[in-house]
C-alpha cells in the first residue's frame, strides 16, 4: 500500500503519486489514516452507517482549541445521528429550489455588473476583481443586507477558510477572530428578523424554524449561519477561481461555453469534478470495520479524495476537462446524511456568474504567475492575474 503524505504543503491530490497510489490499492496510509482513492469506495464509504463525519476531529488533530474549534464541534459538520439531523432540518428546507430560483436575478445582476466593470480594461486579477465580490455580494443577498456590505463578510469568511488548510495552525488567531466577528454578525441577523426587518431572506427562514422548535437553542441558530457564511463565500469564491483557471487551460472549452450557453449547468460540474476546491471529505470509523479486504480499526479516519475518484479510469475514460461530455456524478459536496447544505446555491450562484463571464468576454488567459493555497484540504487560487478580450456588442 503507498503512502501519501497529506500534511506535506507541496503534496498534491492532483499528482502522479495519487495516480499510481490508485492504480496499485483501493486506499493509501497517510499521516491522518487512509485516503480513499477509487471511484466505487468513496461512494459505499460516504454512505457507510458504519462511519461518521470525519472532520468533526480536525481541530484536534492540528491542535486547534479557540473559539473556531469550539464551534467546529457545535457546529452540523461536528454533530451526528438525532443532534445532526435536527441541524440539518433547521436549513434544508428554507434553501429549497424555489427559494433558491428566486435569488437568480439578484445574482445575474451581480454577476453582469462586476462583468462591467472588469470590462473597461483589458487585464485584471480575477480573485479580487469578480470571484470574491461576487461570492460576497451574493451572500449578503441570501443574508438579506445590502449588497455593499460584501467588503466585510467576504474577508471574515475567507479567513475562517484558514482553518480547514493543512498549514492552519499558523493561522488560528486569524480564523478565531473571524469566527467570533461572525458569530456577533449572525446574532445582529437573528435580532433583526426578530424585529420584523427581515421577512423573507434565508435569515427570516431559519429564525422562523428555530422559533418553532424549542429543542433548538439560540447557539444552534448562530452556529448554522455562520456555517452558511463561510461555506457559501468560500465555495463560491475558490471554484469560481479555480474554474477560470480550467477555461484559460483549455480555451476550446471556453469557446464552447460561448457558442453554446446552455452548456453551463453542466460545466460547472466539470469544473468541480476536474478541479474541487474540498479536495477531500471525511469519514471516521465509529467500530472495527473489515471494508474491501482492509480491517479498518475504530477511529481510523478515512480521507475520501474527491478529484482522485472523479478522475478513476473505471468510471472515466476521458479525463480531461470538457463540458460538453456527461459524466457519473461527483463527490465535490460530499454525499450520504453530510451531504452539503448549500450546493443548490453553490450550483446556482457559480452558473450565473460563469454565464455572465461567458456573454462578456470572449479570450481569456493568464496575465502573470498565478498564487495558490496548497493543492490539498480546501484549496484555491490566492491571486489570478488574467488578460482578456472582451465581447463586441452587436450593432443596434
Amino acid at each position: 500500500m503507498h503512502f501519501l503524505d497529506l500534511a506535506d504543503p507541496a503534496f498534491s491530490t492532483r499528482s502522479e503519486a495519487v495516480r499510481a497510489a490508485r492504480d496499485a490499492h483501493w486506499c493509501a496510509r497517510t499521516p491522518y489514516g487512509l485516503a480513499v482513492l477509487r471511484y466505487r469506495d468513496v461512494g459505499l464509504l460516504l454512505r457507510d452507517r458504519r462511519l461518521r463525519q470525519g472532520s468533526h476531529a480536525w481541530p484536534v488533530t492540528h491542535g486547534l482549541t479557540g473559539p473556531f474549534a469550539q464551534f467546529w464541534r457545535r457546529s452540523v459538520i461536528g454533530q451526528e445521528g438525532t443532534a445532526h439531523r435536527r441541524l440539518r432540518d433547521l436549513a434544508v428546507p428554507v434553501l429549497s429550489e424555489a427559494f433558491i430560483a428566486g435569488m437568480v436575478p439578484a445574482f445575474d445582476t451581480i454577476a453582469a455588473d462586476l462583468c462591467t466593470a472588469m470590462a473597461a480594461k483589458d487585464r485584471c486579477e480575477f480573485q479580487s476583481a469578480f470571484a470574491v465580490p461576487f461570492a460576497g455580494q451574493a451572500i449578503c443577498t441570501l443574508l438579506g443586507l445590502p449588497r455593499d456590505d460584501w467588503r466585510r463578510i467576504s474577508h471574515d469568511a475567507s479567513d475562517l477558510g484558514l482553518a480547514m488548510g493543512v498549514e492552519c495552525r499558523r493561522h488560528e488567531p486569524v480564523f478565531d477572530a473571524a469566527c467570533e466577528r461572525l458569530t456577533a454578525l449572525a446574532h445582529d441577523l437573528v435580532a433583526r428578523a426578530r424585529r420584523g426587518e427581515d421577512r423573507h431572506s434565508y435569515i427570516a427562514g431559519l429564525v422562523a424554524r428555530a422559533d418553532a422548535d424549542p429543542e433548538t437553542d439560540e447557539t444552534a441558530l448562530l452556529d448554522m449561519i455562520v456555517i452558511s457564511i463561510f461555506g457559501g463565500v468560500d465555495t463560491t469564491r475558490s471554484q469560481l477561481g479555480l474554474g477560470m483557471a480550467l477555461f484559460i487551460e483549455h480555451p476550446e472549452q471556453w469557446a464552447a461555453l460561448r457558442a453554446e450557453p446552455t452548456l453551463v449547468t453542466n460545466a460547472v460540474e466539470e469544473i468541480i469534478r476536474a478541479r474541487p476546491t474540498t479536495t477531500w471529505v471525511t469519514r471516521e470509523a465509529v467500530e472495527d470495520i473489515e471494508f474491501g479486504g482492509q480491517m479498518i480499526p475504530r477511529g481510523t479516519v478515512l480521507h475520501l479524495l474527491v478529484h482522485a475518484s472523479a478522475r478513476d479510469p473505471a468510471i472515466c475514460d476521458a479525463p480531461d476537462f470538457d463540458i460538453t461530455r456527461r459524466r457519473r456524478k461527483h463527490f465535490g459536496f460530499g454525499g450520504g446524511a453530510h451531504h452539503c447544505i448549500g450546493h443548490l446555491m453553490a450550483r446556482t450562484d457559480i452558473a450565473c456568474a460563469l454565464a455572465a463571464l461567458a456573454r462578456t468576454f470572449e479570450t481569456l488567459s493568464y496575465d502573470g504567475e498565478a498564487q495558490w493555497l496548497p493543492d490539498s484540504g480546501n484549496t484555491s487560487p490566492v491571486t489570478l492575474p488574467i488578460r482578456y478580450v472582451t465581447t463586441v456588442p452587436a450593432a443596434p
